[in-house]
C-alpha cells in the first residue's frame, strides 16, 4: 500500500468513533478544490518510503489495540491501490473497524469491499449533479460507474454517507436539486463547506471570489428527502 502518512488520533472522521485516519497516495481524479493535492500524482520513485509508512502505520496499530476503535482509509483514492483489499483484511484482522472513503470510480472495488466485508461504514464523495460531474471532478468520469458506486453502497447493508464539498464557481444552489435525485432517501448527507487553503488549482480562488452559496438553506430545503442533512464546516 502506497502510505502518505497517518493521523494518529480523530474524533471526527469516523462518526461515533475514536479512529487514526491513514492517507493513501494516489488518485484518479483531479478535483481543482482538492485539500490534499500532495497526495493526488502517483509517485514514480522512493517506492521504500511508502512501505516504511506502511510498516510504521501497523506498529503503531499493533500498540494501539483496545484504544482505538477503528481506521479511516482515504486518500488520494484507496482504490486505485492494488493492495487495497488485503490491507483492509490486514486491518480488520487487528480487530479494527474500517471506515472506506472513496469518490466511486471504481465500483468493481468497491463490489469486493463489501462481498469480504472489509468496511464497516463507507463514505462517498458526491462530486456533483450527473452532467457537470467531469467538470467538478477535473477528469474523464464514467457517470454510469458513479451510479454504480452508489447502488452498490446503498444496497451493501453497511452504514454510510453521502457528503459533497459545495465550491462557489463549481457548483450553483440548483446542483444540489440533481444531486438530491441521484442520491433521494440517503440516510444521511453532508454539505462541505470549501476553504481555499493548499488546494490543487489556487486559480479557482479568482473563480469562486466574490461568490456565496448558502449551504444552510440548501440543507432546510433537501432535508424531507435525506435522514439528515448536515453542514460541516
Amino acid at each position: 500500500m502506497l502510505v502518505g502518512g497517518f493521523q494518529k488520533l480523530t474524533l471526527i472522521d469516523y462518526p461515533g468513533k475514536v479512529a487514526t485516519t491513514v492517507f493513501t497516495v494516489g488518485c484518479n481524479f483531479r478535483c481543482p478544490f482538492c485539500h490534499n493535492p500532495e497526495l493526488i500524482d502517483f509517485p514514480k520513485g522512493e517506492l521504500p518510503t511508502y512501505r516504511k509508512n506502511e510498516e510504521a502505520f501497523f506498529d503503531f496499530l499493533e500498540k494501539r489495540r483496545g484504544l482505538l476503535d477503528g481506521v479511516c482509509v482515504t486518500g488520494g483514492e484507496p482504490t486505485v491501490q492494488p493492495d487495497l483489499l488485503e490491507f483492509l483484511e490486514k486491518v480488520k484482522n487487528m480487530g479494527f473497524l474500517v471506515k472506506l472513503d472513496t469518490n466511486g470510480s471504481r465500483p468493481e472495488i468497491v463490489a469486493e469491499v463489501i462481498g469480504r466485508g472489509l468496511a464497516d461504514f463507507f463514505a462517498m464523495d458526491i462530486k456533483n449533479r450527473m452532467g457537470r460531474y467531469g467538470e467538478t471532478s477535473g477528469s474523464d468520469v464514467s457517470e454510469e460507474r458513479i451510479r454504480e458506486s452508489i447502488r452498490r453502497i446503498r444496497e451493501s447493508g453497511t452504514p454510510y454517507e453521502f457528503r459533497t464539498t459545495v465550491v462557489p464557481g463549481l457548483h450553483d444552489e440548483s446542483d444540489f436539486d440533481g444531486i438530491a435525485e441521484l442520491i433521494d432517501g440517503a440516510p444521511t448527507y453532508y454539505l462541505q463547506e470549501f476553504r481555499d487553503f493548499r488546494i490543487l488549482s489556487p486559480g479557482l480562488r479568482d473563480r469562486a471570489k466574490g461568490k456565496t452559496i448558502d449551504l444552510d438553506a440548501i440543507a432546510v430545503r433537501l432535508a424531507p428527502r435525506f435522514g439528515k442533512v448536515g453542514v460541516r464546516r
